[in-house]
């Protein structure tokens, strides 16, 4: 085992300060990771102030980690010294149940393993996450980051980017589709670049008129004011795919009833009760799905990382040093981050 430099919360109102953790000896599949970059996602600070409950202190976060292999254990065939390499937000699966068995591991019988706040299958220790120095991951676990994509930039594509991807792949979008994206944040802005780059014609969900220019800088075709009754009228019976990422409790209704016959609102944002309630005749009466999806499996990430560099497609990012983490995520708590931050580990390794 080796100690190595993080940060971690201590307590639900502690915030994330200086810490060090152990770091596992190579087992004979493993691969170590020097960590250039991590992602901040908003469920870092979920975890961080137990917001969901069952979180384990000392908790290290993040789960969007972009480095380079430094070591590999003696059975490891993938990656070698040197290459650049990353972790999204799982570790380790059972490997053997249907969805596993399909890299679908995000949706494992027996639970996967987060890469933070997870329990190790093997000893039991609680994972840590890429606020920190150092990561050991098992070789089928770790994504290979292309040369053409820039390494920071690349981060939240392990979590933001993987958590739009997917259920656009996975429904099928395709040239043509009209696909609206329900707002614009760390999430949405990623949604529109795939969405386009699939060949829909993509229509941002707002309730900001400032945000108007933003949305058609980001690539949408179209902006709908949702606060606006009128447009929110001439946005109904016209979608094909509404991608829901807002991450708190809003009204599904008025959306439900832009979707055309068969259309589909897949929700990617919010993991709390529906609230107000969900008008169903509005599902009945167009034969319309209310979906749901979870970041995605090890394949369709590498998936998602490849598609990324092939179309030129690159997160919005903010550089952050770590000692500045708790001002960061008071930010993103106001919305004030276009659109993710990312960290630069030197930060913390100068420390």
């Amino acid at each position: 085992m080796s100690a190595v430099k993080a940060y971690a919360a201590q307590s639900e109102t502690s915030g994330v300060g200086p810490h060090t953790i152990e770091r596992r000896a190579l087992r004979p599949d493993d691969v170590a990771i020097e960590i250039d970059y991590c992602g901040v996602c908003h469920t870092d600070i979920h975890f961080a102030e137990n917001d969901w409950g069952g979180t384990i202190y000392p908790v290290v976060p993040g789960h969007e980690i972009v480095g380079r292999v430094t070591a590999v254990g003696e059975q490891v065939s993938k990656y070698q010294v040197g290459d650049k390499v990353g972790v999204g937000c799982i570790v380790d699966s059972c490997r053997t149940c249907d969805p596993c068995q399909q890299g679908q591991e995000q949706y494992c019988d027996q639970g996967m393993v987060s890469t933070y706040n997870g329990i190790d299958r093997h000893d039991e220790s609680v994972t840590y996450g890429g606020y920190s120095e150092a990561v050991v991951v098992h070789q089928d676990f770790v994504l290979r980051i292309p040369d053409k994509l820039d390494m920071a930039t690349a981060a939240p594509i392990l979590c933001a980017g993987i958590t739009t991807y997917s259920p656009l792949r996975h429904f099928g979008v395709k040239p043509g589709d009209q696909v609206g994206v329900i707002g614009m944040g760390g999430l949405g802005h990623m949604g529109v670049k795939f969405a386009k780059a699939m060949g829909a014609e993509v229509t941002i969900f707002t309730r900001s008129e400032s945000k108007v220019a933003e949305a058609k800088r980001q690539g949408a075709d179209h902006v709908v004011i949702s606060t606006d009754r009128a447009q929110m009228k001439a946005a109904r019976n016209r979608f094909n795919y509404l991608l829901d990422t807002i991450p708190v409790q809003h009204d599904l209704n008025p959306y439900l009833n832009c979707l055309k016959v068969d259309g589909v609102q897949i929700m990617v944002g919010l993991l709390e009760p529906v609230d107000p309630p969900l008008q169903i005749g509005a599902l009945v009466r167009k034969r319309r799905v209310l979906a749901g999806s979870l970041i995605g499996g090890i394949p369709e990430t590498q998936e998602v990382l490849d598609f990324c560099a092939e179309h030129d497609i690159e997160c919005d990012v903010e550089m952050l040093d770590i000692q500045n983490i708790n001002e960061a995520y008071a930010r993103m708590k106001k919305g004030d981050v276009k659109y993710r931050f990312v960290i630069d580990m030197q930060s913390l390794k100068n420390a």
